[in-house]
């Protein structure tokens, strides 16, 4: 059974870094910077690694993976001797790896996107086939993202955007030609909370100001109208905000009456049968 968050991928943004992991088998993560959301999953099992764009022909992607023999608290002199600077009392969890292993097929991010830290299960891992599938937020956001890829409808999972001074993690973003569309799969239990009606009005009008469009789905129009409602909806969307902005001069539009999987071709997509 898949357990959630053992696996956790990680950031590397600097060579000397991945070096460490694969020579002498550890990685750091500031024992600060260990958020809610990575607390609820810790510790984890397996540590997988997405590279930046320091890598260049390997970057954004996860590539390499690991499994964690052991955690420690120590502090940044143990882990680093000659540095004596400013940070060298910082505490880090630093965790012991076995040797590093290759995935057989590297997890791309098809926006080059810079992630933190994304806990993840063993399957998703496995199985994912770009960056948006490891995510493992909710089984509502799952299902609305499995539609979404079914209508092959470009969206970026837990996008963080800043918006009235505030930063704000978006369930999905959509960028088309026109603004930008941020979908939200928010479960009953999250409706029900009074003190959630201002917090949620403020940030949908933040981030109305930046050019953003909120459309908010609740438990039942995910499992219920995947489909007749929420995909009908965000298509209809798109389209009002000119189509999506795939870097072409013209934002790909969604035609509303194509069955799952399809799309309209562009002049730059072949066309099988096209006879001029």
């Amino acid at each position: 059974m898949a357990q959630r968050g053992q696996v956790l991928v990680a950031i590397v943004n600097h060579v000397r870094d991945l070096d460490i992991a694969r020579e002498k088998h550890w990685y750091r993560i500031p024992v600060a910077s260990q958020h809610r959301r990575l607390r609820d999953r810790w510790p984890p099992q397996w540590l997988a690694f997405y590279q930046t764009k320091v890598f260049g022909p390997e970057a954004y992607a996860v590539r390499y993976y690991a499994r964690v023999i052991d955690i420690r608290q120590v502090r940044r002199s143990v882990l680093f001797p000659g540095d004596q600077g400013p940070n060298c009392r910082r505490m880090y969890h630093q965790l012991r790896l076995a040797a590093l292993e290759t995935l057989p097929v590297p997890i791309l991010s098809r926006r080059f996107r810079r992630i933190v830290f994304i806990p993840t299960t063993w399957p998703k891992l496995m199985l994912a086939e770009e960056i948006n599938d490891l995510y493992d937020e909710s089984p509502l956001e799952d299902k609305l993202w499995s539609a979404l890829k079914r209508h092959r409808i470009p969206a970026a999972r837990q996008e963080w955007v800043k918006a009235g001074g505030n930063h704000y993690c978006l369930d999905f973003a959509l960028y088309c030609m026109d603004g930008s569309l941020d979908v939200e799969t928010d479960g009953d239990t999250w409706h029900t909370r009074r003190d959630r009606t201002s917090q949620d009005r403020a940030r949908d009008n933040a981030l109305a100001i930046k050019g953003w469009s909120v459309l908010r789905f609740s438990t039942s129009d995910v499992l219920e109208m995947t489909e007749s409602y929420c995909i009908d909806s965000i298509r209809r969307k798109i389209n009002v905000l000119g189509g999506l902005d795939e870097g072409w001069l013209v934002g790909r539009k969604i035609p509303l009456d194509l069955p799952p999987g399809s799309r309209q071709l562009t002049l730059f997509d072949d066309q099988a049968g096209y006879d001029p």
